[in-house]
């Protein structure tokens, strides 16, 4: 019975311990308790037998839960968490080009301040620098800044 206890101990912390390095990785939890269990099973070896055996099955659970980590480092499992990628892009992503200060154009809606201009038959989202512009007002670009087209 003392036999089934403590392999039933360093079973199951090593079961934890593998299971926190190939499945849930980063959350610690699982890893720690599994070395708790196992530590466990070792203080239960060395109540339970002599000192001899005691190191032995000390030893053995060594070297089993390091080979059950490095094995999970070498595995690769890592590489599915880890991100592989970067965001690209930025403020000015070329809509604008084309446009540039003092050409004139017409609101197609309301400026309060936000609205829509027409400049060379393409509509562009503007602000008023003067608050209120009615629709099919002539109004020229002042000012052309990350995609922001500030007119009067």
């Amino acid at each position: 019975m003392t036999i089934l206890v403590l392999s039933s101990l360093l079973l199951i912390g090593l079961i934890l311990l593998l299971a926190e390095v190939l499945f849930v990785p980063g959350t610690t939890v699982v890893g720690i308790f599994g070395l708790a269990v196992s530590l466990a099973g070792v203080a239960y070896a060395f109540l339970s037998f002599d000192a001899e055996i005691a190191w032995w099955v000390t030893a053995l659970a060594v070297v089993l839960n390091m080979a059950a980590i490095v094995y999970g480092f070498s595995s690769g499992v890592w590489n599915r968490f880890s991100l592989k990628s970067s965001m690209e892009g930025g403020a000015f992503d070329g809509r604008t080009i084309g446009l540039e200060s003092g050409m004139e154009g017409i609101a197609i809606s309301d400026l309060k301040p936000f609205g829509k201009a027409s400049f060379a038959d393409v509509i562009y989202e503007v602000k008023s620098e003067n608050g209120f512009i009615p629709v099919e007002t002539t109004v020229t670009i002042i000012k052309i800044e990350n995609n922001k087209i500030l007119v009067k």
